[in-house]
């Protein structure tokens, strides 16, 4: 009897829980809705194209590829933004004063504008200024800022999976550093404008091993679906209470396993 009872508990329970499941994963991945313009799309694993060619704050011409000759964290900004792009090189300068690693010989820095009307005047400003921002003296090479044309800035940004959308004079864009190794290949994303130093050394770490790390944008998926009207990532309580439902499910059946054993043994 008692079998029987727990059979179809566990029978409800099932169910309940591959309907929400399924409920919540497939209104999350409806592959006819539009996608979203904007957004990080985690390029892992994937290299930087050899033919990308940007101008440096000198005004010179550079192939982005051969500026790649040890870690590298890339910041995509553009110079003139009223939002998130300051906090992100104020945060960046911050971590690079807090590490012990040291720019120019554990890592390098490249610091691009997807505003393709900004000059590279711009950029030598706005890297005297971060450079000043800085308590640590680095050399001035191991922090590049860099501009370029409508076509090459695209192909970088396509390239480290961020996408941006011009809004009138300014731009709507995510806030995130992408860290590449010597060999130009994506291993790690960290988002946000702050960043712990144990990450951003761990970071830099695995991209001198050419290790690529899954970051936790993979998990923050599950969670949020994105709202194209609202132009923002909303919580998915469906699709969480399912997978909450899952692991109760787990630990529920464990307990039973467990008290049945128990129940054996005190028989005997």
């Amino acid at each position: 009897m008692k079998n029987n009872k727990f059979n179809i508990i566990l029978k409800y329970f099932l169910t309940g829980t591959v309907f929400l499941l399924f409920a919540g994963f497939s209104s999350g991945q409806d592959e006819s809705a539009p996608k979203p313009e904007i957004g990080i799309y985690e390029r892992l694993g994937e290299t930087i194209p050899n033919d990308i060619v940007l101008v440096n704050e000198y005004g010179q011409q550079v192939n982005l590829k051969s500026l790649i000759t040890k870690p590298t964290i890339f910041s995509l900004v553009y110079f003139r933004c009223p939002g998130i792009c300051s906090p992100l090189l104020n945060g960046m300068t911050k971590t690079i004063d807090k590490t012990d690693l040291e720019p120019g010989k554990d890592y390098n820095i490249i610091t691009m504008s997807f505003d393709q009307n900004e000059g590279y005047q711009m950029a030598a400003e706005k890297k005297e200024n971060y450079l000043d921002q800085l308590e640590k003296k680095i050399p001035v090479d191991s922090w590049r800022f860099l501009t370029g044309d409508s076509l090459n800035v695209r192909k970088t940004a396509d390239a480290l999976g961020f996408k941006f959308k011009r809004e009138g004079e300014d731009f709507i864009h995510g806030a995130s550093i992408m860290v590449v190794s010597p060999e130009g290949k994506i291993v790690r994303y960290l988002y946000g404008t702050d960043y712990l130093p144990f990450d951003f050394k761990m970071a830099v770490t695995e991209a001198t091993e050419g290790k690529v790390v899954p970051s936790i944008s993979k998990i923050v998926k599950m969670c949020f679906s994105f709202d194209p009207e609202g132009r923002r990532y909303v919580l998915n309580v469906t699709r969480i209470a399912g997978a909450g439902m899952l692991v109760l499910l787990g630990v529920f059946v464990v307990f039973l396993n467990i008290k049945k054993k128990k129940n054996k043994i005190n028989s005997k």
